[in-house]
């Protein structure tokens, strides 16, 4: 009798540990402020933070500051407003960030960052990314063995976010060790398919010595692809871009575009959920969280 007493206890001791647990994650609202709608990138991040959240049943409410830090800064202001039980954010301007998160950190709502790190004040729990020093590093050995370790090279940069910072640096850093291979110019394009493909046409005109472009996501890639297609240079200009979005995966295997490097945004979406429940039910979580990359190219 005494065993059976003592099963039914721990039943109920376990069903009640549960019913606990389940109830703190139900129902919790997570504002997420991202930087674009308009990369394939932050869609696919967006389809894996969707995929966890509905596992952990929270509640999500996503907006895109769309490059403006100003937009954003309100998405902050309102979702503290609305009491929300965590923030995820990818900023529009990685130092300028922090005057938001510094009004969460007062509020009491523990801050993340994906993607794009802060890199001004205020306290963030755990950021979540892609590796982006191996990615620059693995861009730059692409680029070397595109050119075959001589020629001229260009970037089209963004260089307000820390994950683009990381990955041109890391690039850089890596073509040292192939002084044949010079980078001439290094211009902002922000990220945008149309101002990159107007880059590279006035870079074409500039600079008809060059060979390489190396273009810090796959918007950019393509805008550059653009103008090298309409100047008849395609196999003429080696173009490395950063993301391997389906788009870009077929102007690779069509020989357009040399390579990329590969992010993986759904795991980085699926990770930043599971870290924020973590966090909210009592676990440690990793400062930083890196996540791997890899490279695609013709031959994969």
């Amino acid at each position: 009798m005494r065993s059976i007493w003592r099963g039914m206890i721990i039943f109920l001791v376990s069903a009640a540990v549960l019913a606990v647990s389940h109830g703190l994650s139900a129902g919790l609202r997570i504002g997420v402020s991202l930087l674009t709608q308009e990369h394939q990138f932050y869609r696919d991040l967006q389809a894996g933070l969707q995929d966890q959240a509905k596992k952990s049943e929270y509640r999500l409410m996503i907006d895109y500051g769309e490059y403006d830090y100003q937009k954003q800064a309100g998405q902050v202001d309102d979702f503290i407003k609305q009491k929300v039980d965590a923030l995820l954010i990818a900023a529009c301007d990685s130092k300028k960030i922090g005057e938001s998160i510094v009004k969460a950190n007062e509020a009491g709502i523990p801050v993340f960052t994906v993607d794009i790190a802060n890199t001004g004040k205020g306290k963030v729990v755990s950021h979540i990314a892609s590796d982006n020093t191996d990615g620059g590093r693995q861009a730059g050995r692409l680029m070397a063995m595109a050119l075959k370790n001589k020629g001229k090279a260009v970037i089209i940069n963004h260089p307000n976010i820390t994950s683009v910072i990381e990955r041109v640096n890391a690039f850089k850093e890596y073509l040292r060790s192939y002084p044949g291979i010079q980078i001439i110019a290094d211009i902002p394009a922000w990220g945008q398919r149309d101002r990159a493909q107007a880059i590279m046409e006035d870079l074409l005109l500039m600079m008809p010595e060059l060979n390489g472009v190396f273009a810090i996501n796959d918007d950019s890639a393509l805008g550059a692809l653009r103008a090298v297609e309409a100047a008849g240079m395609v196999g003429k200009i080696v173009i490395v871009g950063y993301d391997a979005t389906p788009e870009g995966r077929r102007a690779i295997e069509n020989g357009k575009i040399y390579g990329d490097v590969i992010q993986y945004p759904d795991e980085i979406g699926h990770l930043a959920i599971q870290t924020i429940q973590d966090y909210l039910e009592g676990r440690k979580v990793p400062s930083v969280i890196p996540v791997k990359v890899g490279t695609f190219t013709g031959n994969h």
